[in-house]
């Protein structure tokens, strides 16, 4: 038995000490067996005559690695809309490779950036892969002989409501009605991820397939298609992340989906400014090598100083609240148990 936790977005711009973000979360981390994270920055430092622009989120490559290593962090997943520009990506997978950090999603060409991590702890082998469905256009998804990250390609269009599929869509004879949006995955592009994913299912006990995609609070359709293609295909945990939101939860075919572990460690984004007081999820699994025995999340912030703090559930209702609403129309059970909720596998 083993026990893995989950993160969501991890952005280490302007950490100038690398013990600050994860100190007091850094006890559990170790106890753990693996700790995976989305990495939601380059290990990179920029020409002095280049600005930050909205692609890239620069963090000091040494800074980072060793808040990285400092804190147990055993692998991470680098396909992400920041992960950004030749120069950065490959900047970050050295830093990460002299580290000795293992890391999934981004890389020289498709073939390298598609590669998963596999990983044993005390007998049990985990293998992660990692995609975005949010990426900028230009030089971004990895190609057959191009740098960049693993991608799965979203569409989206705007549909006339031809029928009243909702109570506050009001009737076709008035101008102006709002479309309803309608999102997909690319069928190619899935079919390619379902392969990978049963391609490591052969080389693992426990298959976690992580997801940066996302607007706002809605699940989107895509997201969905994506999410039960993985575990059709032999994926045992799925996770989000892009959209800086704690999202609703679905188990679909007896198999976990969080679609949003919203931020973990992300002070500065953006132009250098300071964020809020973001909310996240770390979700806690017990695993055997038949599969997950349970799940779990625990409510994250971080403080002024910029540390993640471990929330203690009575100060966070109107999240679990939103939650639970949002997670009850996949016919989710959440379960309180001190100050973690429990996700019903059964």
């Amino acid at each position: 038995m083993a026990k893995l936790i989950l993160t969501g977005d991890v952005n280490l711009m302007n950490v100038t000490d690398p013990a600050t973000p994860f100190t007091r979360v850094r006890e559990e981390f170790r106890g753990a067996d693996l700790v995976f994270s989305n990495l939601e920055c380059c290990l990179y430092t920029p020409p002095q005559a280049q600005s930050f622009h909205n692609e890239g989120f620069f963090a000091d490559p040494a800074v980072g690695a060793a808040a990285l290593t400092g804190t147990g962090i055993g692998a991470v997943g680098i396909a992400n809309n920041v992960n950004y520009g030749e120069a950065a990506i490959f900047s970050s997978i050295a830093a990460l490779d002299e580290a000795g950090i293992p890391h999934t999603g981004a890389g020289a060409n498709a073939a390298t950036a598609k590669a998963p991590v596999v990983l044993e702890r005390g007998g049990i082998r985990f293998g992660f892969l990692q995609r975005s469905s949010v990426y900028w256009p230009t030089n971004h998804e990895a190609g057959p002989h191009d740098p960049g990250i693993a991608v799965i390609r979203g569409n989206t269009a705007y549909q006339v409501p031809m029928h009243k599929t909702r109570p506050e869509i009001p009737p076709m004879n008035r101008p102006g009605i709002p479309p309803i949006i309608v999102t997909w995955a690319e069928p190619d592009h899935l079919r390619a991820f379902a392969d990978d994913v049963k391609a490591l299912r052969a080389q693992a006990d426990i298959v976690v397939a992580s997801c940066h995609w996302g607007l706002g609070k809605d699940v989107l359709q895509y997201m969905r298609d994506i999410a039960h293609a993985a575990i059709d295909a032999g994926a045992d945990i799925v996770v989000g992340h892009g959209p800086h939101y704690a999202l609703a939860v679905e188990v679909y075919r007896g198999k976990p989906i969080f679609y949003g572990l919203g931020s973990f460690s992300f002070h500065t984004g953006h132009g250098g400014r300071a964020h809020g007081n973001w909310i996240g999820m770390m979700p806690r699994a017990t695993v055997e090598k038949d599969g997950v025995k349970s799940i779990g999340f625990q409510f994250v912030r971080h403080n002024a100083a910029n540390e993640t703090v471990l929330c203690a559930l009575a100060d966070e209702q109107a999240e679990l609240a939103d939650i639970r609403e949002r997670s009850a129309v996949y016919g989710t059970v959440l379960v309180t148990e001190g100050d973690e909720v429990r996700v019903v596998l059964g």
